[in-house]
């Protein structure tokens, strides 16, 4: 379930809750109030939906009795994937454990005050991914598809034509911004997001969702000065990248 009206300066949410009910009441209160929010049924949907690189959440809200993969696992997959603000929703208080594993716990029911609230007390880093963990640089899961559907040669091309791309926007990138062109920085992140997306680049694919949130219309031309420190980071994420591919994949 995609927001209406979102307010960008709110994080973006996946919640994640196999009760349908529950659902669709929080994820419709919270966009009334500002936020975007995407949902998952189960931890299995939410990792797929992550691994895609579509969503880029801020934070995540994480029922705590989900079938299948749940708990300090599931927590830690998020992790994986570069998740640093996982909030606990229950209508129970969930054993030390597990709130220990996460970020903050919201009693259910609650609203959005109390979510703000918490996020205000975490302060987490939304709009900021660093990380210099060689294994989230590409997503374990799509490599290894890839090397089971390909040889090493191919999946190392791949990996190539990504790089070469990002060195060939980046400049152009750098041009827009400058030039204040929020239309080029929303499609050149638009095409980031998308592309390192598939191929399982999180990084510069989290990056590329970000600058295109940032020129989304309705946000103030203040956000175009934030994009600068996006670009940075995307300049080492790619380096990063670069290194990953010599490291993993070397001549």
């Amino acid at each position: 379930m995609l927001g209406i009206g979102e307010k960008h300066e709110l994080p973006t949410i996946l919640l994640i809750d196999d009760d349908l009910v529950s659902r669709e009441v929080i994820a419709t209160i919270l966009t009334l109030h500002g936020y975007l929010v995407h949902s998952a049924e189960d931890g299995n949907q939410a990792l797929q939906i992550l691994e895609a690189g579509s969503v880029v959440p801020g934070v995540v809200l994480l029922d705590t009795q989900l079938p299948g993969l749940s708990g300090p696992e599931l927590i830690a997959k998020l992790r994986q994937l570069g998740q640093d603000e996982i909030i606990l929703i229950s209508g129970t208080t969930p054993a030390d454990d597990l709130i220990a594993a996460a970020d903050g716990f919201l009693l259910k029911p609650f609203g959005p005050e109390d979510l703000q609230k918490l996020l205000g007390q975490h302060n987490p880093k939304i709009d900021q991914p660093e990380t210099t963990d060689a294994e989230l640089v590409i997503n374990p899961t799509t490599l290894a598809q890839f090397r089971q559907l390909m040889t090493e040669a191919t999946v190392r091309e791949i990996y190539t034509a990504v790089v070469t791309d990002l060195h060939k926007r980046l400049p152009a990138l750098e041009k827009a911004i400058a030039a204040g062109n929020r239309d080029e920085v929303r499609r050149i992140g638009h095409a980031i997001k998308g592309g390192c997306g598939m191929a399982g680049a999180m990084q510069v694919a989290k990056l590329g969702a970000i600058l295109e949130s940032r020129c989304e219309s309705g946000v103030g031309s203040d956000q175009l000065d934030n994009c600068r420190d996006a670009l940075q980071e995307l300049y080492s994420a790619t380096q990063r990248l670069e290194r990953m591919l010599e490291k993993e994949f070397p001549a």
